[in-house]
């Protein structure tokens, strides 16, 4: 009993417990991230009252004649605690929430996900990716479904997390194990993805706005990131594969089923029925159809989905309306599959899905609203683009306007996702700063883009302020009642660590190694 408590003590004055206490308790003071956005919008307002007071402004690094560029060469702060302020922010309030890209594209896709979701089709086809590998496979697959499961947003965190645990202990290995590796390939590869999900036009329509206070009539699709994403998954899903049977696994030690905080007689994996096998099958038709549709509006030279001018798939109405693509190819197999199975039998199941999915994004609008007062009040008063220049030029005169530049700028995306879990509310914070930023030493807002998403995930995993985070504490404590977050965080902490620095190296050498870019007609580099 002394032992016990003496060893309790000491881990509770370990430095990693103590630094992981302080982001706690640091992570506990800040309010709300609608909160948040709300007063980072006042204080935009009071802030550029004060900076137009004191006469703050930039040389304007365009060039004479650029689109956007002030006739003097100067930019200087728009004060926005004056009357034509206050007039501007009364007029526009309601255009800067119906106007914010992210808001109308994730809702658009999320409605043909939710399809696929309510219908069954994704957790059967995850459940048979893992169930259906072999036992020397089962690590690696429950990794690479967990990444794949993020484009069906909270799926791979409520189903296959919980899955994974159950296999893992039906297969004779410890649970926690299972759990960490779906975790791992669910939050840490949270970017990565063979497909174009719900983040990909999320983060593009916040990275737009950014880049438009550089250069005005630049756009960055949803498919930015695509080529770098593919990689990914295969990275994330080997290196967290090695890390679970190399480190976690060996560490946790053979499973004693006395520390279970219930009975797990019953904890076995339910085998895919022959009716979910055939819907499956169907669903997978249904998608390789909707594919060869989709691909004859852009394959052909004079595909109708081409640019009307140039004939090119750069800039096509194809690209630029991908969202409507991911909703059709989830919606299509979706539906298709709750045919097959019973679960979707007429319209109305079809619109209770749609329904049941728009109606747990309430939380999402509110924060998208008050998330778009602050980036328009932000771009209105010419801050960003100030602090851009700004910091472009201490840049330069530090001499870190070369590759290495991006070390430091994926760690800090890394350690404020401590604090603000939250992909988009962190990036519509950081964006308006360090994409013009990069811009103006040379990089493409693609680029930097790609470079944020590597930080906003490597730490999701050791962060109790993500918001999945007690979920995946209330599932550990099934198997060991005793589980605290110390002992999740320390479990995760060698996948991040590995992540950070495995993907790194991965960008490295795909854009600057090799020169690739990081998705279709996405330049390394910004050229004015």
């Amino acid at each position: 009993m002394s032992n016990a408590v003496t060893s309790s003590t000491d881990n509770n004055k370990g430095w990693f417990n103590r630094f992981l206490a302080g982001v706690e308790f640091l992570g506990n003071l800040l309010p709300h991230p609608i909160t948040l956005f709300a007063m980072f919008a006042l204080g935009v307002v009071l802030f550029s009252g004060i900076a137009d007071f004191f006469g703050l402004s930039a040389i304007d690094p365009r060039p004479e004649g650029a689109a956007g560029r002030d006739p003097d060469g100067v930019i200087e702060v728009v004060s926005l605690m004056s009357a034509e302020g206050l007039q501007k922010i009364v007029t526009g309030l309601v255009t800067n929430f119906t106007g914010f890209a992210p808001l109308g594209t994730v809702l658009v896709a999320l409605l043909g996900v939710s399809v696929a979701e309510h219908s069954g089709m994704l957790s059967a086809a995850m459940r048979g990716m893992v169930m259906g590998a072999s036992k020397r496979l089962v690590t690696f697959m429950v990794v690479f479904a967990a990444i794949l499961s993020n484009t069906a947003s909270e799926l791979g965190y409520v189903v296959l997390i919980p899955l994974a645990a159950m296999i893992f202990h039906s297969l004779g290995r410890h649970p926690l194990a299972g759990l960490a590796a779906a975790f791992a390939g669910v939050s840490g590869g949270y970017s990565a993805n063979l497909l174009l999900g719900t983040i990909d036009p999320l983060l593009a329509g916040i990275t737009t706005p950014a880049a438009q206070m550089i250069d005005p009539g630049y756009e960055v699709g949803p498919e930015a990131n695509w080529y770098f994403m593919m990689i990914s998954v295969f990275l994330v899903a080997i290196l967290g594969t090695w890390v679970t049977e190399k480190i976690v696994e060996p560490r946790l030690g053979k499973y004693d089923p006395s520390e279970a905080a219930e009975d797990l007689s019953n904890n076995q994996v339910q085998h895919l029925s022959d009716t979910e096998r055939k819907g499956l099958r169907y669903a997978g038709i249904a998608f390789l159809a909707t594919c060869a549709l989709l691909a004859l509006t852009i394959v052909p030279e004079n595909g109708v989905l081409r640019h009307p001018e140039t004939g090119a798939v750069a800039g096509s109405p194809f690209l630029k309306g991908i969202v409507v693509f991911i909703f059709v190819t989830f919606a299509i197999p979706g539906y298709v599959y709750g045919r097959v199975v019973g679960t979707m039998k007429t319209d109305r199941d079809v619109i209770d899905a749609m329904s049941k999915s728009m109606s747990s994004m309430g939380m999402y609008i509110v924060l998208v609203f008050f998330a778009a007062q602050f980036v328009a009040f932000f771009s209105w008063t010419n801050l960003g683009t100030i602090l851009a220049i700004n910091g472009a030029a201490l840049l330069e005169a530090l001499n870190l306007t070369g590759p290495e530049v991006f070390i430091g700028f994926i760690f800090l995306c890394a350690l404020v996702n401590l604090s603000l879990g939250s992909s988009s509310a962190q990036w519509a914070v950081t964006a308006p700063i360090f994409v013009p930023m990069l811009m103006l030493v040379g990089y493409a807002p693609e680029t930097i883009q790609a470079a944020y998403r590597i930080g906003d995930s490597v730490t999701n995993l050791i962060t109790p302020m993500m918001s999945y985070f007690g979920l995946i504490l209330a599932v550990a404590t099934k198997y060991k009642k005793n589980m605290g977050i110390g002992t999740l965080v320390a479990t995760m902490l060698p996948y991040s660590m590995v992540f950070f620095v495995g993907w790194v190296a991965l960008f490295y050498i795909w854009v600057f190694g090799f020169g690739l870019p990081v998705g279709p007609n996405s330049p390394i580099y910004y050229q004015p």
